[in-house]
């Protein structure tokens, strides 16, 4: 059971209540807490540990490497967004606020590290969702409104007309990421 819990809380990537994980796991709660018990003690003096906070969990870097990826985090900071970063901050400007479900369903790939990376950098935000209180929704952040050049998302390139198609459509096109704002890679290095 401990491997099937470490498996669900390294795919969702953030914290996940005891119930959802007994829910997933098709098990009582109590075989969810026992099992998180063997499995927190499994990974003591390695590099991952389990972290509680009241009835949420999460694998996360052990704190002995705090130093280190507080120093990695900053350099990860300066370096460039990358395709997938932008291509993925087009998605929650211009859908915003957006599960992150939907924005992997529009990527078609899992964007658990690119999203932990625009939320290092300040340029999202998670928010509860409203309908789903087990989950998040991404918005775009007041800086991120300021890297772009506008003051709020209806001022993007082509809001209107991608809003209109989208419900329309009932889904995102392909258009999303082409259509996006935002300057060329070279130009949103964050170091200037």
């Amino acid at each position: 059971m401990e491997k099937l819990l470490e498996a669900i809380l390294f795919m969702k990537g953030e914290p996940v209540t005891i119930k959802e994980l007994a829910a997933l796991a098709k098990v009582e709660k109590s075989e969810v807490e026992e099992a998180l018990t063997i499995l927190s003690a499994s990974l003591e003096g390695r590099g991952i540990s389990l972290i509680r906070k009241d009835d949420e969990v999460m694998l996360a870097t052990s704190p002995q490497f705090s130093e280190f990826f507080r120093d990695l985090a900053r350099e990860e900071q300066t370096k460039d967004l990358g395709k997938a970063g932008l291509e993925t901050l087009a998605i929650v400007l211009y859908q915003g606020p957006v599960s992150k479900n939907k924005i992997e369903y529009i990527r078609g790939v899992n964007s658990s590290f690119v999203l932990r990376t625009l939320l290092i950098r300040g340029l999202i935000e998670r928010v509860p969702n409203p309908e789903d209180q087990r989950s998040y929704l991404y918005r775009p952040t007041f800086d991120a409104l300021a890297h772009v050049g506008v003051t709020k998302v209806e001022d993007l390139p082509d809001y209107e007309a991608l809003v209109k198609q989208i419900e329309a459509d009932g889904e995102v096109s392909s258009v999303v990421p082409e259509a996006s704002p935002l300057p060329e890679e070279d130009e949103f290095d964050e170091t200037e």
